[in-house]
């Protein structure tokens, strides 16, 4: 999520550790062609434009636990940086500014961040549309320019969705910095029964993803919790009613995290884990 070179703070105790246990029914791994997981995408008027507004919605491709529910998809950050663009201060909540979008960071093999959130994005819009969601997913494709942080917000918003889901990875340059851990805002537009909600959830997704294995808690942030509370994160303290967290996957500049997020495995445990939570958190 930080661009390249920016270091996390050191890990410090952000939130309650998290007691919640994995749902024993999660969603089994299953890879998705992007081409199948996207099929009837219906693009907003302003998705192509630079920056890119309004995002996308694709319909249930089945009926399942989801049916009714509408869950935004946000894959961090995009594949085009145009420093006019990109540069732009926007609101960002709580009386803050922040750039528009930034480039994201990059693994240590030179793939770029976007590229990974969007592999993962896709995964995850498949798999919710097979269980009855309809999706909104916040950029159409892994080409474009933004949306911008407060854009990402307001496409939640307009459609009164009932959970967004953010997917990016860190790029803390620590020499053992490792592991997972799901950004949640403490200060949300909603309001504090909002940023509960929100907490909620995190708990749950770091519970599904302790249960799947692949990578740790993070070692340098949350204090073994898995959970980051912050008040700077736009795409989330602008949420109005919907509960939102932040994923980020692992730290891409560490190679043992890199060695893990590299495979399509991964990338469908990571989407998996995703979906369980939307469901722990939305099924009836």
């Amino acid at each position: 999520m930080r661009p390249v070179g920016v270091p996390s703070a050191p890990g410090t105790a952000a939130g309650t550790p998290v007691t919640a246990s994995p749902s024993t029914d999660a969603v089994t791994p299953t890879a998705v062609p992007a081409g199948d997981a996207l099929a009837g995408l219906v693009a907003a008027p302003g998705a192509s434009e630079r920056p890119s507004r309004g995002g996308a919605v694709l319909a249930p491709t089945a009926s399942g636990v989801l049916d009714g529910r509408t869950i935004l998809v946000d894959p961090g950050h995009n594949g085009v940086v145009v420093p006019a663009i990109n540069d732009r201060l926007v609101p960002a909540g709580n009386g803050r500014t922040k750039a528009c979008n930034t480039s994201g960071t990059e693994a240590r093999d030179g793939t770029a961040e976007h590229a990974v959130n969007w592999a993962v994005g896709v995964r995850l819009v498949g798999l919710l549309r097979a269980r009855g969601a309809t999706v909104f997913l916040s950029r159409i494709d892994d080409g474009g320019v933004g949306p911008c942080v407060d854009e990402r917000a307001a496409i939640a918003n307009r459609g009164g969705v009932d959970l967004v889901l953010s997917i990016h990875g860190d790029g803390a340059e620590l020499a053992h910095g490792r592991g997972f851990h799901v950004i949640v805002s403490s200060t949300m537009a909603g309001g504090a029964d909002l940023a509960e909600r929100s907490a909620t959830a995190a708990g749950l997704l770091v519970a599904e993803l302790d249960r799947w294995g692949g990578l740790p808690r993070s070692t340098y942030v949350g204090g073994g919790t898995g959970i980051d509370r912050r008040t700077d994160i736009a795409g989330l303290n602008l949420l109005v009613r919907s509960p939102g967290v932040l994923l980020e996957m692992g730290n891409l500049r560490s190679a043992d995290d890199w060695a893990v997020l590299k495979t399509d495995a991964a990338r469908d445990a990571l989407a998996a884990a995703l979906a369980a939570t939307a469901e722990r958190v939305l099924a009836p």
